[in-house]
């Protein structure tokens, strides 16, 4: 419970700084440490499918925001760099895959699955649901609770895109707005 406390603690403190930093990019990667932080306390609660769709989501949204706010190409190196470049990238793909086919290949074979809940959602899923469809009663029935928890992190990663994004005030009534304004 108390690493519970201390995780609400540092997601408390990394939202502070994202809204009190002044450098844009500074409160992208607050808002990062937040939402790790958020990944590994649903770790701990015992659910990791909503921690992985969290990581996901967190990764995705600070790609795009970081891209948003650096509002530039990062520059290429052409010379001299391409044959270090063109390695890192081939062993890194090389990695993944060995690493990929170590995870595939310890997998159950299908219809035998090796957990007890797993066994029970195939043999009694229609009878307790009644519904055909065995996905669609696991996600809708028997964890109801997960996949509202994955809509509201979702939703939550739209809205703060939005509210990091979207333009610094509105303009009022007859209000015009400068050129230096627009291009915060």
């Amino acid at each position: 419970m108390l690493e519970l406390y201390l995780l609400l603690g540092f997601m408390i403190i990394g939202a502070i700084v994202a809204i009190e930093v002044k450098d844009l990019l500074s409160s992208v990667v607050a808002v990062g440490a937040v939402g790790l932080g958020l990944s590994i306390v649903f770790l701990i609660l015992k659910a990791p499918d909503v921690a992985i769709t969290q990581l996901v989501v967190e990764i995705l949204a600070l790609i795009i925001l970081i891209r948003a706010t650096l509002k530039r190409d990062l520059p290429f190196s052409t010379s001299g760099r391409w044959f270090l470049n063109t390695f890192i990238v081939t062993a890194f793909i090389a990695l993944f895959l060995i690493v990929a086919r170590k995870c595939l290949v310890d997998l159950p074979t299908f219809g035998y699955p090796i957990m007890k809940v797993s066994r029970t959602y195939l043999e009694h899923g229609l009878a307790k649901t009644g519904a055909t469809n065995l996905v669609a009663s696991v996600i809708l029935d028997f964890r109801a609770y997960d996949t509202l928890g994955e809509a509201t992190i979702l939703f939550t990663a739209v809205i703060g895109v939005l509210a990091i994004v979207r333009r610094v005030g509105r303009k009022k009534e007859g209000q015009e707005i400068k050129e230096e304004d627009e291009s915060r």
